[in-house]
């Protein structure tokens, strides 16, 4: 499940194999383009404030995608929050004629990071609304911690990727076994 919210919240990119450098991709204006391009924006780059205010965000995201995941709910000053970031983005009302329905449209009325950030907080905020948050999940791999949406029937997926992520740490749970088994027999 893609999603606004959270391609914002895994801006920050870590290293998944562990030991290489993590990357702001907030500070990228080749990141800053083309998840705009994705909104259909044209924006210019965030001045220093604008990216603060986005960097807040993202890490509030984040922290709350964790709490989701660990079963624990937003609190009222998450939601104020979350509330005061919408804020800051206008939408106009537009009904729109899909074949033979009709369907709401919201266009943004606004322009600029206000408007980028109102847009990702309302995406995580129909999200919460809508979707099944028990399903958010941080990948289980440390080097990693991607967020992602778990839509498997079993609710069982721990990694961001399977054969990335979740290789990955089999390979490293093989090892670590071998090493424990081999130290055994050695003092022994």
């Amino acid at each position: 499940m893609e999603s606004l919210w959270m391609d914002f919240a895994n801006s920050m990119w870590r290293d998944w194999k562990g030991g290489g450098p993590s990357v702001d991709r907030l500070e990228q204006q080749e990141w800053q383009q083309s998840f705009t391009a994705k909104m259909k924006y044209a924006v210019n780059q965030p001045d220093r404030t604008e990216l603060e205010r986005a960097r807040l965000l993202r890490d509030r995201l984040l922290r709350y995608a964790e709490n989701l995941a660990a079963g624990v709910l937003l609190k009222d000053s998450d939601i104020e929050y979350l509330n005061e970031v919408m804020a800051g983005g206008t939408v106009t009302r537009r009904l729109m004629a899909a074949g033979s329905a009709l369907r709401m449209e919201l266009e943004p009325a606004g322009s600029g990071w206000g408007q980028v950030l109102a847009d990702v907080a309302a995406d995580f905020a129909r999200m919460l609304s809508e979707q099944d948050i028990s399903r958010i999940r941080c990948c289980d791999n440390p080097d990693c911690r991607w967020v992602f949406y778990d839509d498997t029937r079993s609710r069982t997926k721990r990694y961001c990727d399977d054969k990335l992520c979740g290789n990955l740490m089999k390979v490293r749970r093989h090892r670590a076994r071998r090493k424990a088994q081999a130290h055994k027999e050695e003092n022994n």
